[in-house]
């Protein structure tokens, strides 16, 4: 298959997210969608309509009239679907969490492996543009110390099956383990009632000697997203949401003419193009459906790894 040939998608899962991926999809030149598909088959007539795409009442049926499928269904649900279609279909994009538990994770994991799946896992942060942007101030800093995550939200009446850390702060887990690796240690605590985790904050110590400092919480009557990184020789401040990075360089002693002056604090803005965080996920994912680069694609291994420290911090905040 090469990049000039259109890839034939098909869509599981139209829900809010699933119809963001819908709108993204029908854009891209390279993608040719061969049948959509929801358990609510009013919606996908609406979309149908639409966007002018043959609804499947039975989607694994026509696995063999698509090169990929994207699956944006219930959490619950993506071990069961990612297992029907990998026996047809090779390229799979399945949303976040990789899947409803740990054990689910690792068969999936197994299985994506043995049968040689090109399985991506939607961490959409991960092509916030921000992120991109702070990735490279971080890679020239001379030592990265510590990186603090800030994600917090209201509680969304459409999440009912799945706490705070598997709904919002997995993102920033697999953030942290994009840029500062494996990690060899973990604490945390956090809010729950019952076994639905509300506010969880953890403190990741990395196999390099960095720090990850993560806190997510759904019962905060404000937005945010944000991530804050301390080096030896800088401080960087980055909003993911107007996708703003502002570096503070640390005071400088220097001299004119014998004499020394300081400069107090240093103030650069880094520049973030505009682009859609989604769209240059799904392009990613095309790509790699073409036989593209796939370095830095958020795969099985990382949707596990995320899922391992996920169980961490919720065996921790529920059990001590």
């Amino acid at each position: 298959m090469t990049t000039t040939q259109s890839i034939k998608v098909g869509m599981i899962g139209l829900g809010k997210m699933g119809q963001n991926h819908l709108r993204i999809l029908s854009m891209l030149k390279t993608v040719e969608l061969v049948f959509i598909h929801d358990a609510n088959a009013e919606v996908a007539k609406r979309l149908s309509s639409q966007y002018g795409i043959p609804v499947s009442a039975d989607p694994i049926a026509e696995l063999g009239a698509v090169d990929a499928v994207v699956i944006a269904t219930p959490t619950s649900t993506h071990s069961e679907y990612v297992k029907k279609i990998g026996g047809k279909v090779k390229n799979i994009f399945v949303e976040k969490p990789l899947a409803a538990t740990l054990q689910e994770a690792e068969d999936l994991h197994a299985y994506a492996t043995a049968e040689k799946i090109n399985l991506m896992v939607g961490f959409i942060e991960r092509f916030n543009p921000a992120v991109q942007g702070i990735k490279r101030v971080l890679d020239r800093s001379s030592r990265v110390v510590s990186i603090d995550f800030t994600r917090t939200n209201k509680l969304s009446a459409r999440i009912t099956d799945v706490d705070v850390v598997t709904d919002l702060m997995i993102h920033d887990i697999d953030l942290a383990l994009y840029l500062n690796g494996p990690i060899k240690s973990m604490e945390a605590h956090g809010m729950a009632h019952g076994a639905m985790i509300d506010f969880a904050s953890a403190l990741l110590t990395h196999e390099n000697g960095r720090f990850s400092r993560i806190q997510a919480s759904r019962i905060t009557e404000k937005k945010m997203r944000s991530i804050q990184a301390t080096c030896l020789d800088m401080f960087v401040d980055c909003e993911l949401v107007r996708k703003e990075i502002v570096i503070n360089r640390q005071s400088e002693i220097r001299q004119v003419e014998g004499e020394p002056y300081t400069i107090s604090a240093i103030e650069e803005a880094v520049e973030v193009k505009p682009q859609e965080a989604l769209l240059s996920e799904l392009q990613a994912f095309i790509a790699s459906c073409a036989g593209g680069a796939a370095e830095g694609l958020p795969d099985a291994h990382a949707g596990l790894e995320a899922m391992r420290v996920c169980a961490r911090i919720q065996e921790s905040i529920l059990h001590g």
